[in-house]
């Protein structure tokens, strides 16, 4: 079983920064991406950064320039650096897996989930 662990949030002042942490563990046979979404009260989980392991980084529009996406690829690790934090950036921040990992006798590809660590943003 694939587990992703996340560390980090917390209650920052506007403009302040934050890095969030994240590292999974299990029967993994390969990471094809790791990245992070949101979830803001009353709204739908949208994505912030993905980070395939080829390929190019996405970021959504709105952190564009003040968020950082990184990964270690020895610790099964990805990392979201972020900057001039704002109060919309408020939310449940998740981390992502998509993992390539033993399931029973087989082995198959499937999105995994971190718990959330929340993010708080004060004006």
């Amino acid at each position: 079983q694939v587990q992703l662990v996340e560390s980090g949030g917390g209650l920052v002042q506007a403009g302040g920064s934050l890095r969030l942490s994240c590292t999974a563990s299990g029967n993994i046979l390969s990471i094809l991406s790791m990245g992070w979404y949101r979830q803001a009260p009353g709204k739908q989980r949208e994505l912030v950064a993905v980070m395939p392991s080829r390929g190019t980084i996405t970021y959504t529009d709105s952190v564009k320039g003040r968020f950082s996406v990184s990964r270690d690829n020895a610790k099964n690790a990805v990392y979201l650096q972020m900057n001039s934090l704002k109060p919309e950036d408020t939310a449940v921040y998740y981390c992502n897996g998509r993992i390539f990992a033993v399931q029973g006798t087989g082995s198959q590809t499937q999105n995994y989930w971190g718990q959330g660590t929340q993010v708080t943003v004060s004006s």
